[in-house]
């Protein structure tokens, strides 16, 4: 399998290459030249997440050998979760489950990519023979950060620059994030957006004389956003075995359609999701659910995409997004993967702020996606109603993304089964999902936390017990035009 960029400004790469470099340089994002066709019988027959991971990994990752990924699959998906099923489902309905992503080590389903994706980099690595030390540059709207930091922390011939918005995440992300250890973490917060945040990193990437003076200081730069290929393909996985787990609950007969929801900000999640059904997995309807900052919503509904529009700060800070790096990868396919068409498309972006899809492409956009958007008020509602009637507990981003599962059946009448993606565990939102069941007015998160187990007699997250003990080892807090002189200066350390 090769990859090409999304632009047409790359040689056709291997996925070692791919993974290594992270976004094509000049600009762009890799993207599969196929998509591998799936055998629904064989499915049926794997046993656990790890060999329904090595069947979907094994035919994007070609130039890892068997032994490569097997290895890097059984480390990647073990006791590292605390659910032995890696991705649980839990059904609500008879005709609606939640998959939980958040049984990793950080609490948030970033985990279900990033415990693989560094041992992924370290044999691409070990395949260059080159001496580099790779640089990892992670821009986070909150939840990406701690997972890529416990994904790299320690390991060898890697770096990692974590750069979060400082008031844009939860207290909690913020102290997962800054109570990292680990001999080659950087982390900083910046005063701005996570926009400003993913621009800056890209910017990097694309700074010819950055990546010359990095290489002539032994690095070369990657990424563990969801810009790189390597965090991307592992969550196809967990649509696959979601399917699975449908069957298995009686949600679905083996070979019937569902429909999947999807609270998303970078867009890479739901990307994921439609790659497994341009594989072969019976997806009729793909979900798109924003938060106020309804960006993807907009897009869905008109084929406008246009930055030119408030930044809101909300409860659910990891979709506080306004420049959805994925949708890149989704307008290559809808335009039959023309680069020169997306690159001009994303210059009219960079220059205007705005481009527009139309034609055959927006119809193939709207055939298949449907887009909405939840309010903060929505969102707490929608915590209360589902405890209510299920006692099951949504964080504030599934929450938005079970209201739009909603308001699309009310629109459309469509009853197909459908599979939300749960993204984080609910106690890492303490104080806005407390605020939904109760009316005690807290603002001390941690006190929150314990207020949240009293009232749900949900068990909190390992990762999240006593956190608030920990020491925080990073505080730096930069201004965004200090950003690319923090990057620079990491090279000489």
């Amino acid at each position: 399998m090769k990859y090409l960029s999304t632009r047409g400004n790359w040689h056709p790469a291997l996925s070692k290459e791919v993974i290594r470099t992270g976004m094509v340089p000049k600009g762009g994002l890799f993207v599969p030249e196929s998509f591998p066709q799936l055998s629904l019988d064989h499915i049926k027959t794997l046993k656990g997440y790890q060999e329904t991971a090595f069947y979907i990994l094994s035919k994007y990752l070609s130039d890892y050998t068997d032994q490569e990924l097997h290895a890097i699959i059984a480390e990647s998906y073990s006791s590292n979760f605390t659910h032995k099923d890696i991705a649980p489902l839990k059904k609500i309905t008879d005709d609606c489950a939640i998959l939980e992503l958040w049984h990793g080590p950080t609490a948030a389903f970033k985990d279900m990519a990033l415990q693989i994706m560094p041992r992924l980099l370290v044999h691409s690595m070990a395949s260059q023979k080159d001496g580099m030390t790779v640089m990892i540059l992670v821009a986070t709207s909150g939840d990406t950060g701690k997972a890529a930091l416990e994904g790299f922390k320690n390991v060898a011939n890697t770096r990692i620059l974590c750069f979060y918005p400082e008031e844009g995440v939860s207290l909690i992300q913020k102290y997962q994030m800054n109570s990292t250890d680990g001999q080659n973490t950087v982390v900083v917060g910046v005063r701005g957006n996570f926009d400003d945040c993913q621009t800056a990193v890209k910017a990097a990437f694309a700074n010819e004389a950055l990546r010359e003076k990095a290489e002539k200081a032994g690095y070369s730069f990657s990424s563990a956003n969801s810009i790189n290929w390597g965090r991307l393909v592992p969550q196809i996985v967990y649509y696959v075995w979601g399917y699975k787990e449908m069957e298995a609950q009686g949600l679905l007969k083996w070979g019937e359609p569902m429909n999947v929801a999807v609270p998303t900000g970078n867009f890479g999640n739901i990307l994921a999701a439609y790659y497994a059904m341009r594989m072969g997995l019976p997806i009729n309807q793909f979900i798109c659910a924003s938060n106020q900052n309804n960006i993807l919503t907009d897009f869905i509904k008109s084929g406008e995409y246009n930055t030119k529009r408030d930044f809101h700060v909300t409860m659910s800070p990891s979709m506080d997004i306004l420049i959805s790096s994925n949708l890149e990868r989704l307008i290559f396919e809808l335009l039959e993967k023309d680069g020169q068409k997306v690159s001009a498309l994303y210059d009219d972006l960079k220059n205007k702020s705005t481009f527009k899809l139309t034609g055959p492409a927006l119809n193939q956009l709207q055939q298949r996606f449907y887009g909405d958007f939840t309010s903060e008020e929505e969102t707490q509602a929608t915590i209360a109603k589902v405890f209510k009637n299920h006692h099951y507990l949504l964080d504030t981003h599934t929450a938005v993304g079970y209201h739009a599962v909603e308001k699309y059946r009310a629109q459309t009448k469509d009853l197909t089964p459908c599979m939300l993606t749960a993204t984080a565990n609910p106690y890492k939102f303490p104080l806005a999902v407390l605020g939904a069941l109760s009316d005690e007015k807290l603002t001390d998160d941690f006190l929150a936390v314990e207020k949240l187990h009293a009232l749900s007699s949900e068990n909190i997250h390992p990762q999240l017990v006593d956190i608030k003990d920990k020491a925080l080892l990073h505080k730096r807090v930069v201004s965004l035009d200090e950003l690319a002189s923090v990057i620079e200066n990491e090279l000489y350390c």
